[in-house]
């Protein structure tokens, strides 16, 4: 062992993340509480509660930080392509005797506990591609590393889809700010990407000959106010068409690759159905408890619209309900801020490190961390569609407890060993 793994407790680690990391998790386990509170057991330490379940999670997520820590640091490079084929055939076995569980078979039943594969393959993503993108980072980014990274990704994504958990297989495409860190995808590619979603949301909202009509509007302003060359006007036309084509596909899309609840919920996001005691019963009961919570919030263990069940999953997906609703807009607006904390500190962790399979591992934790806390915060507030992934570190559950601390603190081992001096592609 280096000296560094030695001296775990010492100045190398950094101690900021790891007090964000256990005030995230206090913050649930204690919202947690309030969320699902029993009055035939009202001790946060109950064992017959989530909440006391919670706590134990906890726990064991404080032994498996610290043994993470005390492991060798390139332990982490030559194990990810064993953990990444474990983690797919954990994939495959729960499509064959998995718990189903709200539509999605997900679940493996472990005695008392719920194993959830697809949390894990999050890990098993971040630390594969670091591993492969790593072993060709002395030479330029080109298709080829591209294309095999992104398989990496998409076979995880294909067998969660077989669950089928749309939720978690969103996630991986948030590794695409990987790549674009990288250098393997530019820019202007995740501006087309940004552009495409905008196309999708309007040819959802109007017909998609209104939208092209829009597109070929735009084209002709593009065309008239930029030089008249025939490269531009060339490039807009094939613009033009490719957007029409795509504009085009995007019925056949939502409606043969999306679920019908999942296109209800769209379709309630964007007000073109009012369904408040169907699909948009979640969303309608979230924005309720929050805005019930109002600057200050209604007090510890006084929500109402969390206690009685108004608000449904109030303790894993919508548990940022409890928080607005008990904590008001200053506990809710706290605790945004030391998420946004948390991930600039993450980013600053990312950049400053020697070997590039912990800049690329690094920056694929705060693409996953960053996606989850967005989206499930968006779905609490109505501003994006309900998918069902859980906030980081507050949501219930020890699968999602466990994969979220284990993919933090290997990062935090490998900035700890940041001045180690070790060739980790050779591993």
């Amino acid at each position: 062992m280096t000296n560094t793994n030695r001296k775990f407790f010492g100045s190398d680690i950094d101690w900021l993340t790891i007090f964000l990391w256990l005030a995230l998790c206090v913050i649930g386990w204690f919202n947690i509480h309030a969320a699902v509170y029993d009055i035939e057991n009202p001790s946060i330490l109950s064992l017959n509660t989530n909440y006391g379940k919670q706590f134990i999670f906890i726990l064991s997520a404080i032994v498996l930080g610290v043994v993470i820590l005390v492991i060798d640091s390139r332990f982490y490079s030559s194990i990810a392509p064993v953990f990444y084929v474990i983690t797919l055939l954990l994939l495959i076995v729960v499509l064959f005797i998995g718990r189903n569980v709200g539509g999605n078979q997900a679940w493996i039943e472990l005695g008392l506990f719920r194993l959830q594969p697809s949390e894990f393959a999050k890990l098993a993503a971040c630390l594969m591609l670091a591993k492969y993108l790593n072993i060709n980072s002395t030479k330029n980014p080109n298709l080829q590393t591209l294309a095999v990274g992104i398989l990496l990704l998409l076979i995880p994504v294909i067998l969660i889809m077989l669950q089928p958990d749309t939720g978690s297989a969103l996630t991986f495409f948030a590794l695409i700010f990987v790549f674009y860190r990288e250098g393997y995808v530019p820019g202007k590619v995740l501006l087309i990407g940004g552009i495409s979603i905008a196309l999708f949301v309007l040819t959802l909202l109007y017909t998609e000959w209104i939208v092209i009509a829009i597109v070929g509007l735009l084209t002709i302003a593009v065309i008239y106010f930029s030089k008249k060359t025939r490269s531009n006007i060339i490039s807009s036309v094939v613009i033009f068409i490719s957007a029409s084509i795509y504009v085009l596909g995007v019925d056949f899309a939502y409606n043969n690759i999306l679920q019908s609840h999942q296109r209800n919920r769209v379709e309630v996001l964007l007000g073109k159905i009012d369904d408040p005691r169907g699909e948009g019963y979640n969303v309608n009961q979230s924005l309720i408890a929050i805005g019930s919570g109002q600057l200050l919030g209604k007090g510890y263990l006084e929500g109402t619209q969390t206690k009685y069940n108004f608000v449904p999953e109030q303790s894993t997906d919508f548990i940022f309900c409890t928080i607005g609703e008990e904590w008001g807009f200053v506990g809710s607006a706290t605790l945004v801020l030391i998420y946004v904390g948390l991930l600039l500190r993450l980013i600053h962790i990312a950049e400053r490190q020697r070997s590039s399979f912990a800049r690329i591992y690094g920056y694929g934790v705060v693409s996953i961390l960053f996606f989850h806390f967005f989206i499930n915060i968006g779905m609490t507030l109505g501003i994006v569609p309900v998918i069902g992934i859980p906030l980081p570190f507050i949501s219930y559950g020890g699968s999602s407890l466990w994969s979220f601390t284990i993919l933090l603190f290997i990062l935090i081992k490998l900035d700890a060993n940041r001045k180690g001096l070790f060739n980790i592609q050779s591993i």
